[in-house]
């Protein structure tokens, strides 16, 4: 399609306000990490890095992160191996109600989270006498995480087929040797991909993890907790600005790897 050049100039102007809405408060987030003044003055009177030294010498801050990055990489793991078991069994065989078991498994990360952590803190809590903690929180995270995984595995195995898999049957292989030698290879970069969204998914969940950690506390639940706090403001700057730089990291990895899922399935 052939733009003229008014929409071409309209077109650019509704995207840059586009860009500039969604980065500018983040780009505030990051100055002000750096402002030498506690009430954040605009524009800044200076330039420091106290506040990041203060954030690293804080041990509530670091085994808050470390908390996160735990639960965020059992997660992922729990999520990768059924995500793709999900999605093999869905796209490789027929059987009755496969398209409401597909609905299921995608619902996790269309219903509000406040309505999945009332639901888990009531499962936990109510039903089965359990104390909020670590493993409620995994349990809760891997149920959306799952969804991650699930459709970039599925994508994958759309766009491969199943005729490399059924010719290393004919050739007699068995199913596990299948797997690991041709339908493995094939998922690698789509199970990275899902795994990386997947853990940046429940790195910075909040709202579920309100209602299922009980006493403990992620980096995100800390943030909450303190940004309220005038002395602590400088440092939940900082926290949420290295945030933003770690979480360009895996995203842009994901966006790769899937962009390269789809130039081979279209080789294919």
């Amino acid at each position: 399609m052939i733009l003229s050049r008014t929409a071409k100039a309209a077109l650019a102007a509704v995207t840059g306000l586009v860009l500039l809405v969604i980065y500018a408060p983040l780009a505030l987030v990051v100055v002000n990490s750096f402002n030498t003044s506690r009430s954040f003055s605009w524009p800044p009177d200076g330039f420091t890095t106290k506040w990041w030294n203060v954030a690293w010498r804080n041990t509530e801050v670091r085994d808050a992160l470390g908390l996160s990055l735990q639960v965020a990489a059992v997660s992922t793991v729990i999520s990768l191996v059924l995500g793709t078991m999900a999605a093999l069994a869905l796209q490789r065989y027929r059987f009755f109600g496969r398209d409401a078991v597909s609905l299921l498994i995608i619902l996790p990360i269309a219903l509000p989270g406040i309505v999945t952590g009332l639901a888990f803190q009531s499962l936990f809590k109510s039903m089965l006498g359990i104390d909020l903690g670590f493993w409620t929180i995994v349990v809760a995270h891997a149920t959306f995480c799952i969804v991650t995984v699930f459709n970039n595995v599925l994508a994958r195995l759309r766009r491969v087929g199943g005729n490399l898999e059924e010719a290393s049957m004919d050739l007699g292989a068995g199913t596990f040797t299948t797997f690991r030698l041709v339908t493995f290879p094939m998922l690698r970069s789509a199970l990275l991909a899902g795994g990386l969204l997947a853990f940046a998914l429940s790195f910075d969940e909040i709202i579920v993890t309100t209602f299922t950690s009980g006493t403990s506390r992620t980096l995100p639940i800390w943030i909450l907790d303190h940004m309220f706090r005038p002395n602590d403001a400088p440092v939940v700057n900082v926290v949420a600005a290295a945030l933003i730089f770690a979480s360009i990291i895996p995203i842009w990895i994901a966006q790769r790897l899937s962009q390269g899922n789809e130039l081979v399935g279209a080789k294919t």
